[in-house]
């Protein structure tokens, strides 16, 4: 019964796509992400440990619209903020994109059809970090950059720790907000 759930989440996810208001709502954040990394749109708590909001974007994405949408959305942030990045001279690594790819499906898999609450928060949250930051991107240093994993193991883990507490706040009060506008603009299509 859990399995066809699972099947079931990402066909309704996949048929998001037939309505264009999830092309536009979609694009719109693909959009505000990638202009968020342009202008460089960071919390700064020390200048090693900083908060990139453009996460909350493809958070939102995933939760209005489920793991698919939510995986493509990582797909198109990663290869359009490379190419237009005035800071892409080390060249395209296909690993970040897989990351990105992750990401939306956990952000679609643990925040879509549901209303965003801490505890799906965390959760989202907490496998981000754990996942995709350290652990895909941690092996995708090993390979471009030539780094032993374990050498760069404990501040990966102390700066994804520390800073896991506010990005679950920013997570949840954002997406609170996002999906309540959702609601009362597109009011004939959510239900959840």
């Amino acid at each position: 019964m859990q399995t066809l759930k699972k099947a079931n989440i990402f066909r309704r996810s996949l048929e998001e796509l037939r309505r264009p208001r999830t092309i536009v709502v979609t694009a719109m954040l693909i959009a505000l992400n990638i202009a968020f990394d342009l202008l460089g749109l960071k919390i700064y708590l020390t200048p090693e440990l900083r908060i990139s909001v453009g996460f909350v974007c493809n958070a939102s994405v995933g939760m209005l619209y489920g793991p698919v949408v939510g995986m493509m959305t990582g797909f198109c942030t990663d290869v359009l903020g490379f190419l237009l990045s005035p800071n892409n001279n080390a060249g395209y690594f296909p690993g970040y994109t897989l990351t990105a790819i992750v990401g939306g499906l956990i952000y679609g898999l643990t925040l879509y059809k549901g209303k965003p609450t801490l505890g799906r928060c965390i959760a989202a949250k907490l496998s981000v970090n754990l996942l995709c930051n350290i652990g895909l991107n941690g092996l995708w240093s090993v390979i471009v950059y030539q780094k032993g994993f374990w050498a760069l193991l404990p501040g990966r883990l102390y700066k994804n720790l520390v800073l896991l507490p506010l990005e679950v706040g920013l997570l949840y009060l954002v997406a609170n907000v996002v999906l309540r506008q959702f609601r009362r603009v597109f009011s004939d299509s959510v239900s959840s």
